[in-house]
C-alpha cells in the first residue's frame, strides 16, 4: 500500500501544537517553530531533523508553486505528530509525485515531494478549496 493511502488515526486525539499562515518570510521562522513542537511533543532527534526537513520542503512548494503563502497545522494524533499544510494554489495529484530520485528518471521536480514521501510515516495529497492539502506525519515513541 503506498505511503498516501494509510489511514489517519480517529482525529477526536488530536492535541493542537502550532497554527501558522506562512510566507517566504516566515519560512525560516516556520522551521525553528516546527523543530520546537517536534521536541516537546517527544519526537527524537534522530527523527526530527527529517520532520522539519520535511516539513520545510512541502512548506516551501507552498510559497514557490501554489500562491506564495500556506497555513501550517501541526498536532500531535494518537502515537504520531502531523503536519497539514495547506494552499490556495492549483493543486495536484499524487500521480506527481516521482518515484525514483528525481533527476534519475528525468524529472526536473519533486525532490522535495519525494524526500517527504521516504522519510515520513504517513504522507497523503487531497484537493483543497482551492489548492493542495498536503499531510504528512511521524510515530511518536
Amino acid at each position: 500500500m503506498p505511503p498516501y493511502a494509510v489511514r489517519p488515526p480517529a482525529e477526536h486525539l488530536a492535541k493542537r501544537l502550532l497554527k501558522r499562515r506562512f510566507d517566504a518570510r516566515q519560512l525560516p521562522e516556520l522551521r525553528v517553530l516546527v523543530e520546537k513542537c517536534a521536541a516537546r511533543a517527544g519526537l527524537r532527534e534522530s527523527r526530527r531533523g527529517d520532520f522539519v526537513l520535511a516539513v520545510d520542503e512541502i512548506a516551501t512548494n507552498a510559497v514557490e508553486h501554489a500562491g506564495g503563502a500556506g497555513v501550517l497545522l501541526l498536532r500531535r494524533v494518537g502515537d504520531e505528530l502531523e503536519c497539514r499544510i495547506t494552499d490556495s494554489g492549483p493543486g495536484f495529484s499524487p500521480s506527481l509525485i516521482p518515484r525514483v530520485l528525481p533527476g534519475l528518471d528525468g524529472a526536473t521536480s519533486g525532490r522535495g515531494l519525494w524526500l517527504t514521501q521516504l522519510v515520513t510515516d504517513r504522507f497523503a495529497v487531497a484537493r483543497g478549496e482551492p489548492g493542495a492539502v498536503v499531510t504528512l506525519a511521524m510515530r511518536l515513541p
